[in-house]
């Protein structure tokens, strides 16, 4: 569709990775199969958006953010839209799908980590130092540590997307000594290591998406990161309904209508979160690469997307986002 044909839009995609395609492409196809209307922003198009809808000339009524974490050519209209969410008219605003602010918020796992303690969500027992930066000799000694066990986790609170500078098998005090220089301005997390049960042959361990009031849980292998759906059959056989519960509290701490957390069961039956908020899900489909997620959970997310942002524009009068940028 040209970039002038239309001017108002009822659901505004932002994506920069290659590897989003499959889910971009199938989001908005399901969404005009629905009868939405679609406007995809990406690389070539960002400053021309930004400039129109600073103009008052481009609107959207809902805006779904998958680029500004890892491209600040995203961020100013990221921000905007944050703004707007958060002061326009109810009629004349625009929705966003994991706001800037609340994205940014929920990535800090310092943060989560007390914010889930304060809600009695059980996570593991964790040691939070500051940044190698603000304090490069930190009070603590291997007694400490010694609260955690051994082996331990080693993770920094803001830099872990895709495991980034986590290690997995910390067993002293030098190993954090040493861990916390790569990321020299952020805090670090020491945790202990959480051991699953197992299920039959599968360690029960999930990876469980929120979308949209929607619970998705699928099994997920913290080595191979390999998914299954968990089926209802499955939450019967392993009582494994408290996962849909304590996901549902987390949506409570962050407030993002879309995101997954990885929770463990441990042998005697203790549900961790072991991993808090992943606020931007990698959602490579299962049929593209062996460690997607299963194309059924992806169409459970999309049709949930897409019911809310219907449900948004049915909501709203004559769409508009008038904005001094």
């Amino acid at each position: 569709m040209p970039e002038t044909e239309h001017k108002k839009f009822d659901f505004a995609i932002a994506w920069n990775w290659e590897y989003d395609k499959d889910f971009i492409d199938r989001i908005e196809y399901l969404a005009q199969e629905n009868g939405l209307s679609t406007y995809i922003i990406h690389p070539g198009n960002i400053h021309y958006v930004t400039e129109q809808v600073k103009e008052n000339k481009l609107f959207f009524r809902v805006f779904l953010d998958r680029a500004s974490d890892i491209d600040e050519d995203f961020e100013p209209f990221a921000k905007f839209s944050m703004q707007s969410e958060l002061n326009r008219h109810p009629h004349h605003r625009i929705t966003v799908i994991n706001p800037y602010d609340l994205m940014h918020r929920a990535a800090d796992k310092a943060t989560m980590h007390l914010e889930f303690l304060t809600y009695d969500i059980e996570v593991p027992y964790t040691i939070i130092i500051s940044s190698f930066r603000d304090e490069p000799a930190p009070k603590l000694t291997d007694e400490q540590l010694s609260v955690i066990g051994k082996p331990f986790i080693i993770k920094p609170a803001n830099t872990t997307g895709g495991g980034i500078g986590v290690v997995l098998d910390a067993q002293s005090l030098n190993d954090v000594l040493e861990a916390r220089q790569h990321y020299e301005d952020d805090k670090y997390l020491l945790q202990e290591l959480i051991k699953p049960v197992y299920h039959g042959h599968r360690k029960a361990w999930f990876r469980v998406f929120y979308a949209f009031g929607k619970v998705i849980p699928c099994w997920w292998d913290d080595i191979s990161h390999i998914y299954e759906p968990v089926t209802p059959e499955d939450e019967e056989k392993y009582n494994l309904h408290e996962l849909r519960s304590i996901t549902k509290k987390i949506y409570k701490v962050c407030r993002l209508h879309f995101f997954s957390t990885e929770i463990a069961t441990t042998i005697n039956h203790r549900f961790v979160v072991v991993d808090y908020v992943n606020e931007m899900c990698d959602m490579r489909f299962k049929s593209a690469t062996p460690d997607g997620v299963p194309n059924e959970s992806v169409d459970q997310i999309i049709h949930a997307m897409i019911d809310y942002v219907e449900t948004e524009k049915n909501r709203m009068l004559p769409v508009g986002m008038p904005m001094n940028l």
